[in-house]
């Protein structure tokens, strides 16, 4: 028999705390029931249970969905840079301009969205899992580099569209007030989908005999699920064409933000892995390894992030998450000039991992857009809107940091990087949020308005 009281406590617990570590350590810390007792996992299958029955179908759709799809960004992440370094014997520079049509996507989100208008968040969802599951099938079996190209910008374009979708249905799927817990209770399922998809890549190359045509048609097959799955969801009210592009004076501290992530954001996704691959010589289990390794991490810290982003608000955040960008970038920079290979290898992992964490930050940006909206329906535009903005930046800061990588070593590039910390931690520093939302005098949101005309 299940006593009444104790489920209706741990289904408080569960409500917040889905991390199983920190799951445990909260129970024995409420004096609720020991993992000694016999009927321990009885109770806890029983609050479960009936936590999730109270999750609403679209929540379940939305959290099934982001597991196919975070498995499927898992297989191509962790085979895409030995992909590219076995195939076709990249230079830095030729892996550097590889970027540009990675990341020219992210510039044309705000018009494929436009152009799109007429699907609403979920159904655009759907369109980009699509577009990802083209891109996957062709990059596998590209005979040339040419090609390569071509079909990763189809790829890309299906991730970046997602992006701001991603975040949008997150928070239309929130409580009031736990907005970022939402978003890092979604982020921890993408890192435990990331962890399947890393084990998948480390034993099918070790034991299963895969080729990387394998992993491209698993990842093609994942998302194919997930576009099933988003197209199952209601539909909601779509946005005028007119709002993705608009721009708000009120907003202008937001898009800074987004620019200078997109920017450092680069820097790691390019030349992070990059560093691996070529300077330390790694096989593709390497970086498996590590993005199994960062999903165990996530799983625990991305609750405790959304949190922390509701409880300490997102100034502290992101000032802490520049901070901590300074100590990495030092760290790929320093450590292969001053230790040995051994000791530099595991300095770099270290600092890929933390890497690995401090991307998620980038949901205290979305929270802080929805918490200064004028209006509700500003906000998917504006985070299409910064997709656009930081790419712009983000595919001169790659083709930058490959000619620096060439003409100085990588290790500039990193120092780069440090540089665009220190900047995001004064931009953080300017963030304030309005206590309750922002009321702005009707003659100051009109003049918004004609400026974003």
């Amino acid at each position: 028999m299940v006593d009444l009281e104790v489920l209706v406590k741990l289904q408080d617990i569960l409500s917040t705390t889905l991390a199983p570590t920190l799951l445990l350590a909260n129970i024995r810390e409420r004096g609720l029931v020991s993992p000694d007792n016999p009927n321990f996992w009885n109770v806890m299958i029983s609050a479960l249970t009936t936590r999730l029955e109270h999750y609403s179908r679209e929540l379940k759709i939305f959290v099934v969905a982001s597991l196919a799809l975070g498995i499927a960004y898992s297989l191509v992440d962790s085979t895409l840079n030995n992909f590219l370094n076995e195939r076709f014997a990249l230079s830095g520079f030729e892996r550097s301009f590889l970027e540009f049509p990675r990341e020219f996507p992210g510039f044309l989100v705000v018009f494929v969205s436009a152009l799109l208008w007429f699907l609403c968040s979920r159904r655009l969802g759907m369109a980009a899992m699509l577009l990802g599951v083209a891109g996957a099938l062709l990059i596998g079996f590209a005979p040339s580099y040419t090609l390569v190209v071509l079909f990763l910008f189809i790829y890309s374009l299906g991730q970046h569209v997602f992006m701001p979708v991603s975040s949008t249905i997150g928070m239309e799927l929130a409580d009031e007030g736990k907005t970022g817990q939402r978003l890092g209770q979604l982020n921890a399922v993408r890192n435990l989908a990331t962890i399947v998809g890393s084990i998948v890549v480390f034993l099918g190359f070790h034991f299963l005999g895969f080729t990387f045509q394998t992993t491209f048609v698993l990842a093609a097959v994942g998302l194919a699920v997930a576009a099933a799955l988003m197209f199952t969801m209601q539909p909601e009210k779509t946005q005028s064409p007119k709002m993705y592009l608009k721009l708000h004076r009120e907003y202008r501290l937001y898009y800074v933000l987004a620019v200078l992530y997109g920017s450092r954001k680069q820097l790691f996704i390019t030349f992070g892995p990059w560093v691996i691959v070529t300077v330390f010589r790694q096989p593709p289990q390497t970086l498996a390894t590590l993005l199994a390794l960062g999903g165990i991490i996530g799983i625990l810290f991305q609750p405790f992030l959304g949190r922390a982003i509701d409880r300490l608000g997102e100034r502290a955040v992101l000032a802490a998450e520049a901070v901590l960008l300074v100590v990495v970038c030092s760290g790929y920079g320093l450590a292969g000039s001053l230790l040995p290979e051994n000791i530099a290898f595991l300095i770099i992992c270290a600092c890929y991992l933390v890497d690995q964490m401090l991307m998620s930050v980038n949901m205290a940006r979305s929270t802080y857009m929805k918490k200064i909206a004028i209006r509700p329906e500003d906000v998917q535009p504006a985070l299409t809107a910064s997709v656009t903005l930081d790419h712009v930046f983000s595919i001169a800061v790659a083709l930058l940091g490959g000619v620096i990588w060439n003409a100085f070593g990588y290790q500039y590039v990193f120092l780069l990087g440090a540089v665009i910390a220190v900047i995001n931690f004064a931009a953080a520093l300017q963030v304030r949020i309005p206590k309750s939302g922002l009321h702005l005098p009707q003659a100051e949101i009109e003049s918004s308005l004609a400026i974003s005309k």
